[in-house]
């Protein structure tokens, strides 16, 4: 039986969801593998945009990570948004929005969303990240069951409160719990 290696990660923002690229447009980008010294068949199962941060796994199983991607497991952020978002909005995300997906209108599916009434406790924002600048920014906490195309910051964007950080914190029953921006831990198993 073959042997695979499990980690989890914090994603820091301004990092790709990829171990490296040839590409040179992308030379001056920042990827998974300066953070470790990861086995060579590992890839990430499922992916964060540049600009959001928080947990990623990394397998070294490609049909683990296949089933992972395709079993709607839940997958919860921390956003915040701009703007003070309201009970309206967070009632239209929670029976789904409609948002486009490869130029086509796509209906994501009801979720569980809610007002956080305390800043939660992250480390600090990327200094790029332009918080609080001309209004005031509230967070939201938002779980999916799937995991489109940057579809989190489309579903906010959708109810009219343009997501300004996304910080993934928990996917199934695994979550960031300890770790910071840039730390690797590796896991025994991808149980869920």
């Amino acid at each position: 039986m073959e042997h695979h290696r499990h980690y989890m990660i914090f994603k820091p923002f301004g990092m790709l969801s990829q171990m490296h690229s040839r590409d040179p447009k992308e030379k001056n980008k920042r990827f998974l593998g300066e953070l470790f010294r990861f086995p060579h068949e590992v890839m990430p199962v499922g992916r964060l945009d540049e600009k959001s941060e928080g947990l990623l796994l990394l397998t070294t199983d490609g049909k683990l990570s296949d089933r992972i991607n395709r079993s709607g497991i839940e997958k919860q952020y921390l956003i915040q948004v701009d703007g003070a978002i309201d009970n309206g909005a967070i009632e239209r995300l929670e029976h789904g929005v409609e948002i486009g997906i490869s130029g086509t209108r796509y209906q994501t599916l009801p979720c569980q969303a809610k007002i956080l009434d305390e800043v939660p406790e992250l480390p600090p924002a990327d200094k790029k990240l332009r918080i609080d600048r001309h209004r005031p920014s509230s967070w939201l906490s938002l779980t999916i069951r799937e995991g489109k195309y940057r579809q989190v910051r489309k579903m906010t964007a959708a109810v009219g409160f343009p997501t300004l950080r996304l910080i993934r914190v928990r996917i199934g029953s695994i979550d960031l719990s300890d770790l910071e921006p840039g730390d690797v831990k590796e896991l025994k198993s991808l149980d869920f």
